[in-house]
């Protein structure tokens, strides 16, 4: 039996992504027994355009990169978006919450008009996109198993509730009641709410759940006595493309 080609690819990110997956060690091992990797430059100098799976890490970032998000979705059968980045535009649409312009100058100075640049945009706003692979960074465990479903031809299901839920089964005492603000009750849960647990708050990397209960989340902060503009800076970190919670 011919094993499905599968190649990762890069676009405007830190490759964090891939890191996770080169770190899954003995595990992808495993899972190259059934599968073939002909492009991972993380891990190999090899590259083939001759694959089944593309897998994407990073936003698209110029208008330049269209060419090449199209050339991969020609070629793949099957397109996962990896990372925040891909899936939402994640901290690299923070640009555009301010004038293109203006940033263009603040990071290449006098030599801006040198590169190419427009706002920032995830992977699915330019090619379809047949999974998503949530998370910053994703986690290894996820990735595993939206392969075993790509090869067995299972159905992957990715969370679609707050990250609240998984806080409330991690028994975690809500950060709210600590003092501190989060966006746990509109981002998507798969994380097993991670970050809280370890003694930090949600950011919201895994992006918001696909109806988010933003009056609910009013709730939260009028109990607080907060407002929404005191939170807006946690929202523009990762949902600056999706527009954050009105």
């Amino acid at each position: 039996m011919t094993k499905p080609k599968v190649a990762f690819f890069d676009f405007a990110s830190c490759e964090g992504d891939q890191l996770q997956i080169a770190n899954l060690e003995e595990k992808l091992l495993e899972l190259l027994e059934h599968v073939e990797v002909v492009s991972f430059r993380e891990v190999m100098k090899e590259h083939s355009d001759d694959y089944d799976i593309a897998f994407i890490e990073g936003s698209c970032t110029r208008e330049a990169d269209e060419a090449r998000l199209k050339k991969i979705r020609s070629n793949a059968k099957i397109v996962v978006a990896i990372g925040a980045c891909a899936t939402i535009a994640g901290i690299n649409a923070l640009k555009n919450t301010r004038p293109l312009d203006q940033v263009r100058k603040e990071v290449y100075g006098d030599n801006a008009k040198w590169y190419e640049t427009y706002a920032a945009r995830p992977i699915d706003a330019v090619i379809t996109v047949d999974f998503k692979l949530h998370g910053c960074p994703i986690r290894g465990d996820e990735f595993l198993a939206l392969c075993k479903a790509l090869l067995t031809g299972q159905k992957f299901v990715v969370p679609d509730y707050p990250v609240c839920a998984e806080c409330k089964l991690a028994e975690n005492v809500c950060v709210f009641e600590k003092g501190m603000t989060c966006v746990g009750p509109v981002t998507r849960a798969g994380c097993g709410a991670c970050c809280v647990t370890q003694g930090a708050v949600c950011w919201g990397c895994r992006g918001l759940v696909d109806d988010p209960n933003k009056n609910a989340h009013k709730e939260v902060l009028d109990k607080y006595g907060l407002k929404a503009e005191e939170v807006m800076n946690k929202f523009n970190l990762y949902f600056a493309y999706q527009g954050g919670p009105k």
